[in-house]
């Protein structure tokens, strides 16, 4: 019997990536993307529905009809200051539709596995772990805090998967990320300034899918924290992306957070223990420099 398994958000970033790697043993698992508009991801042979999960009553009607054994929910509103600014529209995606993607796994007995964030955490420490007291700093935390608290209340089988700093590139992308950002920024001769000050473990999209992926095929319970493996500045990611595609790196000039006047306010230090990703899923992430060889390599 193959493993029918919905993944919502499929047009994104890890979305895309995800569908990628299970399309890739179709004899195992029977694919189902949910997304807004046309199919982004260059592939048709796996059924597409297009949707606004926002919906609530054709998200529950959609997925009965499929009677998926997991649900892979990858879909958010992720951009820190529009969560600000609009926090109606971020709690109908990042904690309404959440709400009814648990209560539909709850009908069908089916597993959800939800993508959270370092920005539950208030960044005076660094290096969390799973188990370590959350206080998100701006409102998109709050959001993806309170989506991990739905299913911490509820009598579902659940992942959370935690996640920092995703990059990647896919077929069709609706938006950039830092390493695609700055690898541009600096092609094309441009002085670029980046906060020296603020401190992360960017994620490679594709260690991020694979998680999710075993995630699935250990029937993985609780929460994961998943991202590479060494702390670094925003400035000194920003010199090793320079370094990896042989690019002038003098033209990254450091600045502080505080002279960004950003509207929602960013965590400085935070980084994640990976010591349960290790032992549980038998996952171990490499450090930053050596997963931007790999997607290098990727983009030839």
């Amino acid at each position: 019997m193959k493993v029918k398994v919905i993944i919502t958000g499929s047009n994104g970033l890890l979305g895309q990536s995800l569908l990628s790697l299970l399309l890739n043993k179709k004899d195992k698992y029977e694919v189902i993307a949910f997304s807004r508009g046309k199919n982004r991801s260059g592939r048709n042979d796996f059924q597409y529905i297009s949707i606004d999960i926002t919906d609530e009553e054709l998200l529950k009607e959609k997925i009965l009809s499929i009677n998926p054994n997991f649900i892979v929910n990858t879909a958010a509103m992720t951009n820190v200051d529009a969560c600000e600014n609009h926090k109606i529209e971020c709690d109908k995606l990042n904690i309404d539709v959440v709400a009814v993607l648990t209560q539909v796994a709850q009908k069908i007995n089916a597993h959800l596995i939800h993508l959270s964030t370092d920005f539950i955490f208030d960044g005076k420490k660094g290096n969390y772990k799973e188990t370590d007291i959350p206080n998100p700093l701006s409102y998109y935390g709050v959001s993806k805090l309170k989506s991990e608290e739905i299913l911490l209340n509820s009598k579902i089988d659940f992942t959370i998967l935690r996640t920092i700093l995703v990059y990647g590139k896919v077929f069709d992308m609706s938006r950039s990320n830092i390493v695609l950002w700055v690898r541009e920024m600096l092609a094309k001769g441009k002085e670029i300034t980046i906060v020296d000050d603020q401190f992360r473990a960017p994620t490679y999209v594709e260690d991020l899918a694979l998680a999710c992926m075993v995630s699935i095929d250990k029937n993985a319970t609780g929460i994961y924290h998943v991202a590479s493996s060494e702390l670094l500045s925003v400035y000194e990611i920003a010199q090793q992306i320079a370094e990896v595609f042989h690019l002038n790196k003098s033209l990254i000039k450091p600045i502080s957070t505080s002279t960004l006047n950003q509207t929602a306010l960013r965590p400085l230090k935070t980084g994640f223990n990976l010591s349960k990703l290790n032992n549980v899923l038998e996952l171990h992430p490499k450090s930053f420099k050596e997963d931007l060889q790999r997607f290098k390599q990727s983009l030839m």
